[in-house]
């Protein structure tokens, strides 16, 4: 089959054993077999040249794309004894974008030294292709079908707010939660908090009116240690403040639904070895950073 390609592309037999380093009656041989093989004409040749059959037009177009996954092939499967090398596009959440996966980032790139790596922080991507993206970071349940989705951990959630928003009082339910005032992380909640008992399995729900509603987690944790409001929010962003009193651990036997972590990257036949390796290391570093 290469050698058939290799015809066309040359323009002759004698081109083609030339560029092959083999003799012309070893090329026609060998075309002659895949025709045989086939069952079908692949050329038309006479004194005046060749030309494609509409067989061979077919044959040639399927015959590339053989020869090129057969290609993708073998380079993954060298690409898992050599070094990775190339550029990984990585899309990350920004809350997690920011610092708290960079670590793991910097003990990637320091094992592999011949990768780069551009770091994208988008909380989503739509469509990786177009995108250029080839893998991504993803809080929450993937809901497109066309990706790999492999669940890395799951992010516990508490309840907090600044000592000064509870003016000496401390809910003992979770139903005692709705009377304080609210900060809403758009993302995850709006107008209405659920809460699940950790013992008992029970699950209680109640409205809030935000003072103060965003789309970043940051953002959300900052308006939250000025006083405005209690809030939702991932436990290893506001373990340090609760551990300093900075903000108070409500209720704590009820906690709101952890929040899955994903990393997602295209179906594909092959996937290249930095990819790989970089899914191997954060299946492995980030269930200990969160």
């Amino acid at each position: 089959m290469a050698t058939f390609v290799r015809i066309v592309e040359a323009g002759s037999l004698s081109a083609a054993a030339v560029q092959m380093n083999a003799t012309q009656p070893t090329v026609s041989r060998r075309l002659q077999a895949l025709e045989r093989l086939l069952s079908v004409r692949l050329l038309q040749r006479s004194t005046h040249g060749m030309r494609l059959t509409v067989d061979g037009e077919r044959c040639l177009e399927r015959a590339r794309d053989l020869l090129a996954s057969w290609a993708a092939f073998e380079a993954d499967l060298r690409g898992t004894q050599q070094e990775p090398q190339g550029k990984l596009r990585i899309a990350v959440p920004h809350a997690f974008g920011q610092e708290k996966f960079v670590a793991p980032l910097a003990r990637y790139l320091a094992a592999h030294p011949r990768v780069t790596v551009e770091w994208l922080l988008r909380d989503e991507v739509h469509d990786y292709i177009t995108a250029g993206i080839d893998c991504a970071i993803q809080v929450g349940e993937p809901t497109d079908p066309g990706i790999v989705a492999i669940k890395l951990a799951e992010v516990p959630r508490y309840v907090v707010a600044a000592p000064s928003v509870l003016g000496g009082k401390t809910p003992r339910h979770a139903a005692d939660l709705a009377a304080l005032p609210w900060l809403a992380l758009k993302t995850y909640y709006r107008n209405e908090v659920a809460l699940t008992h950790l013992a008992t399995g029970e699950t209680t729900r109640f409205a809030i009116r935000p003072r103060v509603s965003t789309d970043s987690l940051y953002a959300m944790r900052s308006a939250a240690l000025l006083g405005l409001g209690a809030c939702v929010g991932s436990a290893w962003l506001l373990a340090d403040d609760i551990a300093t009193g900075n903000l108070v651990h409500l209720t704590p036997q009820w906690q709101a639904a952890a929040l899955p972590v994903y990393l997602t990257y295209p179906h594909a036949q092959f996937y290249p070895s930095r990819l790989l390796r970089f899914v191997a290391m954060m299946r492995e570093a980030i269930p200990a950073a969160i």
